[in-house]
């Protein structure tokens, strides 16, 4: 039997999604909590490996097994073992013929800036501080030249594993409430820091540094080098997961709201 899940866990206590040798994962302790339900070794696929300290409200995977329980029972079987900064929203049996990372078409990212002078402390590990003042707007602008299908070099990690660097943005806005500056993202999917960097991009442009046609020329140049630095991973999330109709994939969209 193969089931899907939808995760939400609070990144900052954790070395990212990928199970590794040392230091503290998501699927290290998603697969031990789905484990101990099941009785037997668990192994999870997601849809996107997050990096240390990024979020999610919307993380979507899929496990096999043989083991037969009620739904209800895997769902609270998971989070009854799992630690308070992490919890499945929603669990369903699935086609095998579903594959959490393969099957999907879109993943959604929110990125969000705290705009103010002074730092945050009590969400210092879920946004971004930028002191100096931004100009969602512009910032907006300069998103757009993103859209669509383009070769995303300049925007990713120098250490990225994909094939192919071509990716297709479906939709780019960025949006103001009070101090709060909102990314939101749709693609079909992400290279690695690729999100983060774009970040850092139109930080540049919002704070006047650079010109919104600048997007332009750094997708053309295909060069990290030029593009600055990553935005902090605090204020990344990962939204939602969307899938060919057919799967009938649970839809939810929760959005860190702070504004």
């Amino acid at each position: 039997m193969r089931f899907a899940a939808c995760v939400e866990y609070d990144g900052a206590g954790f070395f990212g999604w990928q199970r590794q040798a040392e230091g503290r994962t998501v699927q290290a302790c998603v697969e031990q909590a789905i484990s101990k339900v099941a009785d037997h070794s668990i192994k999870v696929i997601c849809a996107g490996r997050t990096d240390t300290g990024v979020h999610a409200t919307g993380q979507v995977i899929h496990f096999d097994t043989q083991v037969e329980r009620p739904t209800i029972n895997w769902l609270r079987g998971t989070n009854a073992n799992l630690p308070d900064d992490i919890s499945v929203q929603w669990l369903t049996g699935m086609d095998d013929s579903f594959h959490a990372r393969f099957s999907a078409t879109q993943r959604y990212y929110r990125y969000v800036i705290y705009n103010h002078a002074s730092r945050p402390a009590l969400l210092r590990n879920h946004v971004c501080w930028q002191h100096r003042e931004l100009d969602a707007g512009t910032m907006d602008l300069a998103g757009k030249y993103l859209l669509g299908e383009h070769d995303f070099t300049s925007f990713r990690a120098a250490a990225c594993q994909a094939r192919s660097p071509v990716r297709t943005i479906h939709s780019l806005e960025v949006t103001r409430s009070g101090h709060f500056i909102y990314i939101d993202v749709i693609a079909n999917a992400f290279l690695h820091h690729m999100v983060r960097c774009i970040a850092g991009v139109l930080m540049k442009i919002g704070c006047g540094d650079q010109p919104p046609l600048w997007v332009s020329e750094l997708l053309q140049v295909r060069d990290r080098r030029v593009s600055g630095i990553n935005a902090s991973p605090a204020g990344l999330y990962l939204i939602e997961v969307r899938y060919p109709g057919h799967f009938k994939v649970p839809s939810r969209t929760r959005l860190p709201v702070f504004g």
